[in-house]
């Protein structure tokens, strides 16, 4: 290792910035954020840096640097653009073995910063030791996505409890396993999720049974339209901590790689009068693997509320006191009207949206269509391919422009995505003579002519 990482105690110790601008003040909010005395010595000072030092008990020196400024200071960080300046602090703080950092200068540092990811009293630190700070910023953003905010309360939750763990497991190892099985398992998410005086009771039981093992838990995580990029940091951590996944035919391969690599996975995807795994068998095959201590992610396309059948299989689960969470993913409606630049509400052409399902449980498309002929609102039919030619026909019967636009877009959101636009009069004919590839949104209203204009993707 080119650099020993510790983490240093500043919490009112003083310590000395030089520099006033606003690399300086960067610096400083990040001592300030540690409990530091701050103080700072630069000819011209930002307001901010000024009260920085103001509310943390320190000096503020309005003048050139000079060595007799670095007096009682642990840490001195030198943030000037002036190359002799920092030299001479650097120079300075060696001599007297003070700890001293040099801002884009790691030749004259004996310590440097990290970029630092923070849920205290949860602290992770990631360096590249001063050869690519953009790389160890990056480092850290992939890390702010696996780590949730809510990790530092876990955090605090787990130290209240860690003499009572103790005194009821005498054996090392026994701890070590109790600890994993909580923090990887129910009664941490119960924290994550906010639940904080369940966990505590539940915590409290285990403790008092002895218990080592976990109960099993049911996580209904939306996959989104396709594009991986679109998961919450949520899903991600869910996905990650699962030990069986059950996925639908809507998951995109790239969002199905990132799930936890030694998971089992189940397919159950259903196609139009083709389905793997009746809901019902589905419904069943979640609270069986549950009741066997398993940690089950079911992972469906878009959001599970919306017309992704979610409320019918926690049904089950909540009806046997299967602890369950249920992550909301965008929808179809929002990804892929996002992605083919057609906003759903616009004040120009619509001030309301309705989603709908293109067939409904016995297979045939039957509105009430006297209700989607109004004007300025935007109609969102998923599974609209099949019945595309009956859609149009109603909408015009009814009432409904034959000019009307309409786009249906392919594989939203994916690289493969495509857009195809035409009217209610012409799109019936123009997808029987295009080779269309499921999943499919129709999206049909006014919103659709902004497609042209405020299309981004691929473009």
């Amino acid at each position: 290792m080119d650099y020993l990482p510790l983490f240093f105690d500043l919490k009112t110790k003083p310590c000395l910035v030089v520099g006033g601008g606003t690399i300086a003040t960067r610096k400083a909010r990040l001592l300030a954020k540690a409990g530091a005395c701050i103080s700072v010595v630069a000819p011209d000072v930002q307001d901010e840096l000024a009260q920085l030092v103001k509310s943390s008990g320190g000096q503020l020196h309005t003048q050139d640097y000079n060595s007799a400024l670095i007096g009682q200071s642990v840490l001195v960080i030198s943030a000037t653009d002036i190359e002799s300046v920092n030299r001479q602090v650097s120079e300075d703080c060696h001599a007297r073995q003070i700890p001293v950092n040099v801002v884009d200068s790691p030749a004259l540092c004996s310590v440097i910063t990290p970029a630092i990811v923070d849920r205290s009293p949860l602290i992770i630190a990631a360096s590249s030791g001063g050869e690519s700070p953009v790389l160890a910023r990056r480092v850290r953003t992939q890390l702010e996505s696996t780590f949730p905010a809510s990790y530092g309360r876990l955090a605090k939750f787990a130290s209240r409890f860690r003499d009572a763990v103790k005194n009821r497991f005498s054996d090392g190892e026994q701890r070590r396993r109790f600890w994993e099985s909580v923090l990887g398992g129910t009664i941490a998410e119960q924290v994550l999720a906010g639940s904080e005086s369940e966990a505590e009771i539940a915590l409290q039981k285990r403790i008092a049974a002895g218990d080592v093992a976990d109960r099993g838990e049911v996580y209904l995580v939306g996959a989104g339209p396709g594009d991986p990029d679109l998961l919450t940091f949520k899903a991600l951590r869910l996905m990650q901590q699962a030990e069986v996944v059950l996925y639908d035919r809507l998951v995109s391969e790239p969002i199905l790689e990132m799930v936890r690599r030694d998971a089992d996975r189940i397919y159950v995807g259903k196609r139009r009068s083709e389905h793997t795994m009746p809901q019902e068998q589905i419904n069943q095959l979640l609270l069986r693997l549950a009741q066997e201590g398993k940690r089950v992610l079911r992972l469906k396309g878009g959001d599970p509320f919306i017309f992704g059948r979610g409320g019918e299989e926690i049904d089950l689960l909540a009806a046997h006191q299967i602890p369950f969470q249920v992550v909301p993913g965008i929808t179809a409606a929002s990804g892929c009207s996002a992605y083919a630049g057609i906003p759903l509400t616009h004040r120009d052409y619509s001030s309301s949206v309705r989603f709908i399902t293109g067939h409904l449980k016995n297979g045939e498309v039957n509105f009430d269509w006297q209700e989607f002929v109004a004007d300025h609102q935007t109609l969102v039919f998923y599974m609209g391919l099949v019945g595309l030619e009956q859609i149009c026909t109603k909408m015009i019967e009814f009432g409904k422009p034959a000019d009307t636009p309409v786009a249906l877009v392919e594989r939203g959101t994916l690289p493969t995505q495509v857009v195809h636009t035409g009217t209610l009069a012409s799109m019936p004919m123009k997808v029987k003579n295009t080779e269309i590839h499921a999943p499919t949104l129709l999206i049909i209203g006014g919103v659709v002519a902004l497609h042209k204009s405020l299309g981004w993707f691929k473009r």
